[in-house]
């Protein structure tokens, strides 16, 4: 930004040169320390949003700003022509901390679902030796905004200004076993699905739903794929949603956290899928380079040594006895639901202007899922003590 450039100029010009997809708020931050945002003129505000759910170690962590600032002085990019140590430790990191076989790295969650949907075809077309193959996607999910992550998002408002989308996608009811078993057929290859729901408003799958869909796909010789891209990362207290349930998926997309802002995402197969596609089915030329590879290593070592999961496990608590104390005490919320530190609020109204005060007179930083929910994805290192400072906001912003 150019120096004494005020936030109005800042917001013109920003009007004027970048293309108008999204609605923002008035706001310009210029810097962040800890689970702190501060704008162009200094105002400081308490992020429980953590750019959506992307940045878990918070803002200006010492020792992950060293890591990067290392890499960036030392190799930002080769391709993957060629082999890279940071993208070998970020790697056999996030492998063993989710069980699975083997990792692709992507520059977003994304590519990373586009990589998971391209697993689960070649596996059938392997087996079958044929294409036209189907996959079984949520309504009311969300995987992104690619024309293949597009496909198998269960939101007709997102879907239909783009289509046709890929065919061969049906939809099916989250949390709703039998309208699964409904859609599967001789063409099926997958079910995809996030763990928790997040966009589409903060809902956890059943036990009873991913055993049993993890079970049907089994018996179908089908691919389980879990997108894990914002409940993954220890956010629910687990190190990913799914090891809550006792279940495994053959393929895991995760990204946001990863990096902790810096542009990552991967897709992970275990089994079965990890040798599905060959040399030549896949690639890019950015993903698992060695700067934003350095990024997560240091993310990965960071959670491991500071027990991440651990506090999550134990803030996301306090959380979650605050929120339904909140819940009990305004007639406008009408259910609460998540899991560690995903959780929501349903309002019996739009939530827009709520999260609007909240962030322009309050200075709390909140998110929407959907229409009537607001999301808490702070930071992973909150603490109780901000927890509290955020109910307070909260309720300054609700008041008539």
């Amino acid at each position: 930004m150019e120096k004494n450039l005020t936030k109005e100029t800042a917001i013109e010009k920003a009007e004027q040169i970048l293309y108008k997809t999204y609605n923002r708020y008035p706001v310009v931050f210029d810097h962040g320390e800890g689970v702190r945002l501060y704008d162009s003129e200094g105002k400081e505000y308490l992020d429980f949003a953590a750019g959506i759910a992307v940045c878990g170690l918070g803002y200006n962590d010492p020792e992950y700003t060293e890591a990067i600032r290392q890499q960036a002085g030392k190799l930002l990019h080769t391709s993957n022509y060629f082999y890279n140590q940071p993208a070998i430790d970020a790697g056999e990191k996030l492998l063993k901390a989710s069980g699975m076989d083997r990792v692709f790295f992507t520059n977003s969650g994304t590519e990373a679902v586009e990589g998971a949907i391209k697993i689960a075809k070649r596996y059938a077309f392997n087996r079958d030796g044929r294409g036209s193959h189907e996959i079984i996607a949520m309504n009311r999910s969300f995987h992104g905004r690619s024309i293949g992550a597009l496909s198998v998002t269960g939101n007709d408002h997102y879907r239909e200004p783009f289509a046709p989308l890929l065919p061969g996608i049906r939809f099916a009811d989250f949390n709703d076993l039998d309208s699964v078993k409904a859609l599967v057929n001789e063409n099926t290859c997958a079910v995809i699905m996030e763990t928790l729901q997040g966009e589409g408003g903060i809902y956890p799958a059943s036990e009873e739903f991913i055993k049993g869909v993890r079970a049907l796909c089994d018996e179908h010789d089908m691919l389980l794929i879990l997108d894990e891209i914002q409940c993954g990362m220890g956010r629910t207290g687990h190190m990913f949603a799914w090891q809550s349930y006792g279940v495994k998926p053959d393929v895991m997309t995760v990204a946001k956290a990863l990096g902790n802002g810096v542009p990552i995402g991967a897709f992970l197969a275990a089994g079965k899928a990890a040798t599905a596609m060959v040399p030549g089915d896949h690639g890019t030329t950015y993903g698992g380079n060695p700067f934003v590879c350095a990024a997560a290593d240091a993310v990965l070592d960071i959670f491991e040594k500071r027990q991440m999961v651990s506090h999550v496990r134990q803030v996301g608590a306090y959380l979650w006895e605050k929120l339904e104390a909140f819940a009990k005490a305004h007639d406008c919320v009408t259910d609460h639901r998540g899991m560690g530190l995903i959780q929501g609020l349903e309002f019996g109204c739009p939530v827009g202007p709520i999260v609007s005060r909240a962030l322009l007179e309050n200075q709390v930083v909140l998110i929407g899922a959907g229409t009537n929910v607001i999301r808490f994805v702070p930071p992973l290192v909150i603490t109780e003590a901000e927890v509290d400072e955020m109910i307070g906001k909260l309720e300054k912003a609700v008041e008539p």
